[in-house]
């Protein structure tokens, strides 16, 4: 076997351990880590190119906040993995899509505060309902 097919056949495995483990591969998770991933890249976009980063004093890309957003996601997913194994052991199947749930509005809220600091209009609706969530305590 080489290398290339080694590689292929543990990312595989990989990826089946851990889709099980969060409780399958299912719409909801798609859509979580969809979102997490736009959410990510669309921080690194507003750090390289617009350096407007609320996460680092210049404004610039930091590898440290980078990082720690990474880790976020994966404690994020952690959770997930809480819930489903919460609904495995009650015998029911809400905890985890609420926890997904829960998890899709802040990447969509993140999304939305990225899109207002690269200068892309947000509909005052929006804008008005992120700012009463960004000075609740």
């Amino acid at each position: 076997m080489n290398m290339k097919d080694i590689f292929t056949t543990a990312a595989g495995l990989t990826g089946a351990f851990v889709s099980y483990a969060l409780g399958g591969w299912d719409t909801a998770l798609q859509t979580l880590i969809l979102f997490m991933a736009l959410d990510y890249g669309s921080g690194i976009i507003l750090a390289t190119v617009f350096k407007r980063s609320k996460h680092s004093q210049s404004g610039g890309l930091s590898s440290r906040c980078s990082w720690s957003g990474l880790v976020r996601k994966g404690m994020q997913l952690a959770f997930v993995l809480i819930g489903y194994r919460l609904d495995v052991m009650i015998g029911t199947d809400f905890v985890r899509m609420a926890i997904i749930i829960a998890f899709i509005s802040s990447e969509v809220i993140s999304l939305m505060e990225n899109a207002a600091l690269m200068g892309i209009p947000i509909p005052p609706a929006l804008k008005k309902a992120l700012e009463v969530l960004n000075t609740k305590k």
